[in-house]
């Protein structure tokens, strides 16, 4: 039986020429990715993300343009997940204070530079493009295999 393609959205939040990148699984930082996740029936894609991004950081945002569909799927299963991300502002809430994600997925959070990002595994690979407006940067990046 094959599952359906899971939509989520994605924050690109820059401040002072820092991402906000967020653990990928709980508890575990060997990957990282920028706050969002699995979109709900009946909500917006913006209403979705600034749900997704106030549970994992505590922030409200304003959602603006967006900026990548990312692809990813596991080529020997089922999953497939469709990223769709959007370039955001923090309008409330403290950037540096503590949170605490009531899902418990979201365990750490980093405002890291692109020098800093590009020494962790982060997915996808062209976030660092995508965030820090590269000309070349994809708007569409299709079928990364999945990190295990």
């Amino acid at each position: 039986m094959t599952k359906p393609i899971r939509l989520a959205t994605r924050a690109i939040l820059m401040r002072d020429d820092r991402l906000l990148i967020v653990n990928a699984w709980k508890g575990r930082t060997h990957l990282w990715c920028a706050p969002g996740g699995g979109a709900e029936p009946h909500a917006s894609l913006p209403e979705n993300l600034a749900r997704e991004v106030f549970e994992e950081t505590g922030l409200t945002i304003a959602v603006g343009a967006p900026c990548l569909i990312n692809e990813f799927h596991d080529p020997t299963g089922s999953f497939h997940q469709v990223d769709l991300y959007f370039r955001c502002t923090i309008v409330a809430g403290d950037p540096d204070g503590d949170w605490t994600d009531p899902e418990g997925i979201v365990t750490h959070r980093r405002w890291v530079t692109r020098r800093e990002l590009a020494q962790l595994r982060v997915k996808p690979d062209s976030l660092a493009a995508v965030a820090w407006g590269d000309p070349d940067a994809p708007g569409y990046d299709p079928l990364e295999p999945i990190v295990h």
